[in-house]
């Protein structure tokens, strides 16, 4: 096996490792809305999202970026194998987020009484949001020990924390829920933060800190790099979620809470389930490219070879999708759902063109080139508002659909150009011709689930699975010899 198919392996086996944490997660998660539901019914269920929301959008807020940009930070400092570096960053890392999040406590208890006005429109969940306030905390202590992590590529300590971390959920909610009811909500949120935490902790390397006494000024200042690319992740974060949101207004409006119900669904589909590839490669791949990030030519192969493992896993999972949208639905939802078919089938193939400009745009952060990665992000949310608009207003959940593909190929073309301008990077022909060949499937697919005639759509769309999964298997033994790989794992 030479260098390149090394690389290739260590990219699937990475995907692989995340990939069944992932599955196993969302199991979890599955598993413990079920015992919600029983125990805690309809209205302990929304009350429960209410106060995760509030939690999240304001740990969003407070930790101002720093568990992304700091991946970078430690990734690119580890390569030259100078712990005294790494230990100083890890140490700058964890005190600044010590300070954010303490922050973010006493934001979250002073602003109490006017949370539980706008999330309830009333005082009566005050103490639940001073309570939670102790959540803040735990929760971006544990996002920095998780950036330590990915960032020093210690890929089996992180899979194993986020692994245990749905378990726990899990043994904590359901007797919680059992003995209290509602009444369990808000221990169960705090308990699940602070076991999350210590599992965390247990897992991560613990640096020696030792002849390291900054002040508050030093520390600022040691932690600009990553406080600056943290804060412009930070609010092009809260710009995607304040686009998302103003579509939802914008469908409500328009066609009303059924269809923000179907378009809703659509998106966890896509988001949560076929999203589980990119959430997987991005543990490896944003560490292993910031490690690189000085040498051209190592980015260059780096991002061609995530690109091309990318579109051949995605491909042959948005074909199955095309295929049995309608089962996937029914069985994640119910026969109510359905119409979510109408958004689903035209927007997932907008994936294919997501999987190239995703293993592009990692350039840019790796780079922590903040000014073009907030200009790229507005104007790209701007871009995404408006054609989402103007797609429903014309055609309803079909326009919505056709005009996620729109923007994911104007996303590819105007990354490309990017890339070429600023990083002088072009994908080589071969992986133009696999990216080709792989969307001229997926669009024949689309095509054939047009076909009127029952027997031979049937017969038609069972050839279109097995040659997508075929030819994927064939290219990634080409590319990275699965054979070998899998001869190592069984022998493990």
């Amino acid at each position: 096996m030479d260098n390149s198919q090394k690389s290739y392996g260590q990219i699937l086996k990475a995907t692989s490792l995340f990939g069944g944490v992932q599955v196993i997660s969302i199991l979890a998660g599955v598993l413990r809305s079920k015992f919600a539901a029983v125990f805690i019914g309809v209205a302990g269920i929304g009350l429960l999202g209410i106060l995760n929301s509030t939690l999240n959008l304001i740990v969003g807020v407070s930790k101002l970026g720093l568990d992304a940009s700091s991946i970078k930070e430690i990734a690119f400092i580890n390569k030259s194998s100078d712990l005294k570096a790494v230990s100083k960053t890890v140490y700058v890392l964890k005190r600044l987020l010590w300070l954010t999040g303490l922050i973010g406590t006493l934001l979250t208890m002073a602003l109490s009484p006017v949370l539980s006005e706008i999330a309830f429109d009333s005082k009566d969940y005050t103490f639940s949001f001073i309570w939670i306030s102790i959540a803040v905390l735990f929760k971006q202590l544990t996002y920095g020990e998780l950036a330590i992590l990915q960032g020093l590529r210690l890929l089996r300590k992180l899979a194993l924390v986020n692994l245990y971390g749905s378990l726990i959920s899990v043994v904590i909610a359901v007797p919680l829920y059992y003995f209290f009811g509602i009444d369990g909500i808000v221990p169960t949120i705090i308990l699940s933060a602070f076991f999350g935490y210590i599992i965390a902790r247990y897992f991560s390397v613990l640096f020696a800190n030792e002849g390291y006494s900054l002040s508050l000024k030093q520390m600022l200042s040691e932690g600009k790099p990553m406080l600056k690319l943290g804060v412009t992740l930070s609010i092009s974060s809260l710009i995607t979620l304040l686009v998302a949101y103003i579509i939802q207004l914008y469908i409500t409006n328009t066609g009303g809470l059924t269809e923000v119900g179907y378009y809703n669904a659509g998106i966890i589909i896509i988001n949560s389930y076929i999203g589980i590839i990119f959430q997987s490669m991005s543990k490896d791949y944003f560490p292993r490219l910031s490690e690189v990030v000085d040498d051209n030519n190592k980015v260059r192969e780096t991002v061609t070879q995530q690109a091309t493992i990318a579109v051949l896993l995605v491909t042959p999972v948005v074909i199955v999708f095309l295929v049995f949208s309608k089962y996937v639905i029914k069985i994640l939802y119910s026969a109510a759902f359905l119409p979510t078919a109408l958004f689903l089938n035209f927007a997932i193939m907008g994936i294919l063109f997501k999987a190239v400009s995703w293993s592009m745009g990692y350039v840019i952060i790796a780079n922590g080139d903040s000014k073009i990665f907030i200009k790229t992000a507005i104007a790209f949310n701007c871009l995404l508002l408006a054609i989402n608009m103007l797609g429903y207003s014309s055609y309803g959940l079909e326009g919505l659909g056709m005009s996620f593909v729109v923007y994911y190929f104007i996303h590819l073309i105007v990354i490309g150009i990017i890339m070429k301008k600023y990083y002088d990077f072009v994908f080589p022909k071969t992986s133009q011709k696999t990216f080709f060949l792989c969307l001229l499937m997926i669009f024949i697919t689309f095509g054939i689930t047009y076909i009127e005639l029952e027997v031979f759509k049937i017969v038609l769309l069972t050839l279109a699975v097995i040659a997508s999964i075929s030819f994927t298997l064939y290219k990634l033994n080409k590319v990275a010899d699965l054979k070998t790989i899998l001869k190592t794992k069984f022998r493990k």
